[in-house]
């Protein structure tokens, strides 16, 4: 999003760029699904751990402890049609697929990657937060 507010637009930017730049805050706009699928719990890990390099679905599944194959499968394919995941299905028995980033993924990953990273940093004071409003809460 663009550090300037909405309604501070100057009128020389044209309907067409402001429309090409989508909108997360229009309920019609698919950007906010793309925030989404990007944000979502497994999005995020999944992004973060395709940082590494290329995984197999079985790599990716014990890097993200918790995950189901289920949803492993879901995110994978979410974020493969949002075009942040490259698969590739290797010709071979039994099966070998791999999964790795692409060039925008790439970019996704970092954000999402500093993200995480703050909140591991930031966790102690987090929790700390949390306490105290549980107390205010009894």
């Amino acid at each position: 999003m663009d550090a300037r507010r909405r309604d501070e637009i100057p009128l020389a930017d044209s309907l067409a760029e402001r429309l090409a730049r989508g909108d997360v805050f229009s309920e019609a706009c698919p950007s906010r699904e793309v925030l989404r699928n990007v944000t979502s719990r497994w999005g995020v890990l999944i992004l973060v751990a395709l940082r590494g390099g290329t995984h197999r679905f079985s790599d990716l599944r014990r890097k993200v402890n918790g995950i189901s194959e289920k949803m492993l499968a879901q995110t994978l394919q979410t974020l493969e049609q949002d075009g942040f995941v490259l698969r590739v299905a290797h010709p071979v028995i039994p099966p070998h697929v791999e999964y790795s980033l692409t060039p925008v993924g790439q970019e996704v990953s970092r954000r999402v990657e500093d993200l995480a990273d703050w909140i591991e940093r930031s966790l102690p004071q987090i929790l700390q937060a949390r306490e105290t409003a549980q107390t205010r809460a009894v």
